[in-house]
C-alpha cells in the first residue's frame, strides 16, 4: 500500500511538472515576436505609436507586433 502511494505521488508530481512546462511553452509561443521597422514595412504593415508603450507594427492581417 505504501509503495502505491509513493508511486502515485511521483506520477502526480511528474504530471504537474509536464503540464507547467507545456503551459510555459504555449505562453511563449502565444506572445507576439518582435519585428524591425524595415520588416514591418516590407510586410505591408504600418508603424503605429502606442501611448506609454513605444511603437508597434500593424500588419494587414490585423495582428500587431512590437517593434525592436
Amino acid at each position: 500500500m505504501r509503495m502505491r502511494r509513493i508511486l502515485g505521488l511521483a506520477l502526480a508530481a511528474a504530471t504537474l511538472a509536464g503540464v507547467s512546462a507545456v503551459g510555459a511553452v504555449s505562453a511563449a509561443a502565444a506572445s507576439s515576436p518582435n519585428i524591425s521597422r524595415d520588416d514591418c514595412t516590407a510586410a505591408g504593415g504600418q508603424i503605429v505609436s502606442r501611448p506609454y508603450a513605444g511603437y508597434s507594427c500593424a500588419l494587414p492581417d490585423g495582428t500587431t507586433q512590437a517593434i525592436t
